[in-house]
């Protein structure tokens, strides 16, 4: 029997035309997310796991796109939060960062990085 993949929620922080990424001890840069959860909507997971690695809590979600990397579909979703919330590492995340789209470089995940030039070309937040 295959197994199918598990789908993703994906989030593109925004803040400021900087983007939130996070990343465990020792591993590269990657955005907000993670699985999705039985009976939990894309929506609801991309909150979850915002929340869970960051500590940040919001309610302007919006859903961008499903992309597929590696046979795993990504439900993308964008939040912009104000600059009086501050992320901070949480549960398995040892650092998030801002970045600036100058500063990112090769210590990105590949998939966060393809999903950056799509959302987030040339410092400046993209329209959908």
């Amino acid at each position: 029997m295959i197994k199918s993949a598990k789908h993703r929620a994906t989030v593109i922080c925004q803040q400021h035309g900087k983007v939130l990424l996070v990343r465990k001890a020792e591993e590269k840069w990657t955005l907000p997310g993670g699985k999705i959860e039985a009976n939990e909507r894309p929506a609801e997971a991309a909150l979850r796991e915002l929340f869970e690695e960051t500590g940040l809590d919001s309610q302007a979600l919006e859903f961008l796109a499903l992309h597929e990397f590696d046979s795993r579909p990504h439900h993308v979703f964008r939040v912009t939060v104000p600059e009086a919330l501050d992320a901070r590492p949480q549960n398995e995340i040892a650092d998030c960062r801002w970045f600036s789209s100058v500063d990112l470089d090769k210590d990105v995940k590949k998939p966060s990085r393809k999903l950056l030039e799509l959302y987030f070309a040339e410092g400046r937040p993209q329209q959908a």
